[in-house]
């Protein structure tokens, strides 16, 4: 059972520790390479802003965004900006984020996202939460993989595990780690089963597009070209 509410507070909590690191950046470290071919991190941090808006048109029964090229735009507009206008601009979209989830509203009702992707309105919250974590990592300022939190971990493997699920370009594959989780994923492809086994982090890497899982074990065939996210 989703509950988005708990998401909700999730991605405030996250969004505070993403505030708090960047924080300690300046406006030349911003300008910087990010982990994201091609992106600096004042890519990485105004797209984080434009996605909260962006969500709250979700919810709100509008676009997510105008159009695949306005997206863009707005990204490669707002990268340049120093680090205090990035902050106040991260701050405020949260803010508008967070008060569009604290709305009366029916979160069972069907939403839709990019390309024409649809999902329960009670999911935008840890969709949020992912962006916020992910491109926190991505920032490559100290805050890794290992260090979220293990309930993120656990369903960000089951929901990309999910999304992988029946694909047609890949095999049957069990992902497991060595405390016993282990997830299915796979099986639109031939060949398999393949296991593939490492720590919840490198697992995530992995599925996230992340991590190359040349830390993974790998048994029963070659680790998996995954489709792009």
């Amino acid at each position: 059972m989703i509950d988005h509410a708990h998401d909700l507070a999730s991605v405030r909590e996250a969004t505070d520790r993403l505030l708090t690191a960047v924080g300690k950046l300046d406006n030349v470290s911003v300008t910087h390479p990010s982990r994201l071919p091609g992106w600096t991190r004042g890519h990485v941090l105004a797209h984080l802003a434009r996605n909260a808006d962006a969500l709250v048109n979700v919810l709100e029964g509008r676009p997510m965004y105008v159009s695949g090229e306005a997206r863009d735009a707005d990204i490669e507009r707002d990268a340049p900006r120093p680090l205090d206008v990035h902050l106040s601009d991260l701050r405020e979209s949260a803010a508008r984020f967070q008060a569009t989830g604290a709305a009366p509203a029916d979160w069972s009702r069907t939403v839709e996202l990019r390309n024409g992707v649809t999902d329960s309105a009670s999911r935008v919250p840890f969709r949020r939460w992912v962006e916020v974590e992910l491109h926190h990592v991505d920032l490559g300022i100290g805050y890794e993989l290992e260090d979220l939190p293990a309930r993120f971990t656990e369903r960000e493997i089951d929901f990309l595990a999910e999304r992988f699920r029946g694909h047609a370009t890949v095999p049957p594959t069990r992902l497991a780690t060595a405390d016993g989780r282990s997830w299915t994923t796979g099986g639109g492809a031939g060949g398999g089963p393949v296991e593939v086994g490492g720590t919840a982090a490198d697992l995530l890497g992995w599925l996230a597009g992340r991590r190359d899982g040349s830390a993974l074990t790998v048994t029963g065939g070659t680790l998996p070209a995954l489709p792009p996210l």
